[in-house]
């Protein structure tokens, strides 16, 4: 699966909820802006995961209050287990949470920082071009989860995290040099980047220089002098 993919490119998105009219409102609204994509659906956990064993989407847009299997209650501990399959079994997988549980999602932040794919949530309350902000922030590989009440609540950076800060503002290193220096690759360099954004809240916004905006949240916040 890929990592990042661009608006316009031939897309794979599976889209995940056991209302039918949400549903296909949002596959309505993802046509609109994505109109070369193929779609997919999906109404209960047993469904979901079998299509995506099977077709590889590079997106997945889910509900987490889903039935296991057709006939039984939604509920959102079995969205939260589909979610952890998913980033355990495909770690690049690019995921958008769409509900309106949302809270649940702190229970499994662990998977959540470690996945490599592109991780974000859309509160269902939110307007619908907020959704296909993260919809877009999804597939550029980032992660945001500021829509979690409480999933930072007392700031914790990993430690190669806080080296990829060091090495870059401290040091004044480009994500080639780091990558060399840390002896890993570039992607993994993008990848601890997006999660340490995450946590500070620091997102894509136009007319702004996200790094920059990085570096200065991170000497607010004490992480670098």
């Amino acid at each position: 699966m890929k990592q990042v993919l661009s608006a316009k490119e031939l897309l794979k998105i599976l889209v995940i909820d056991d209302h039918e009219s949400v549903l296909s409102g949002t596959v309505d609204i993802l046509q609109k802006n994505y109109p070369n994509a193929e779609f997919i659906t999906a109404s209960h956990a047993s469904n979901a995961l079998e299509q995506v064993t099977n077709l590889q989407p590079d997106l997945v847009v889910m509900d987490l209050s889903i039935p296991e299997k057709l006939g039984t209650t939604a509920r959102p501990d079995t969205g939260i287990q589909v979610l952890k399959t998913l980033m355990k079994n495909y770690p690049h997988l690019n995921i958008v949470v769409q509900s309106a549980h949302v809270r649940t999602l702190v229970r499994i932040r662990p998977h959540i920082d470690s996945h490599k794919g592109g991780f974000t949530v859309a509160d269902k309350s939110l307007s619908t071009q907020a959704m296909l902000t993260r919809v877009a922030w999804a597939l550029q590989g980032l992660t945001h989860t500021k829509d979690i009440k409480g999933i930072h609540s007392g700031l914790e950076v990993k430690p190669e995290w806080m080296r990829v800060l060091t090495l870059a503002f401290e040091e004044g290193l480009q994500d080639k040099a780091i990558a060399e220096h840390m002896c890993i690759s570039e992607r993994m360099v993008r990848h601890y980047w997006s999660k340490l954004q995450d946590a500070l809240n620091v997102y894509p916004e136009d007319g702004k220089n996200i790094r920059i905006q990085t570096e200065m949240r991170a000497r607010e916040e004490g992480l670098i002098d």
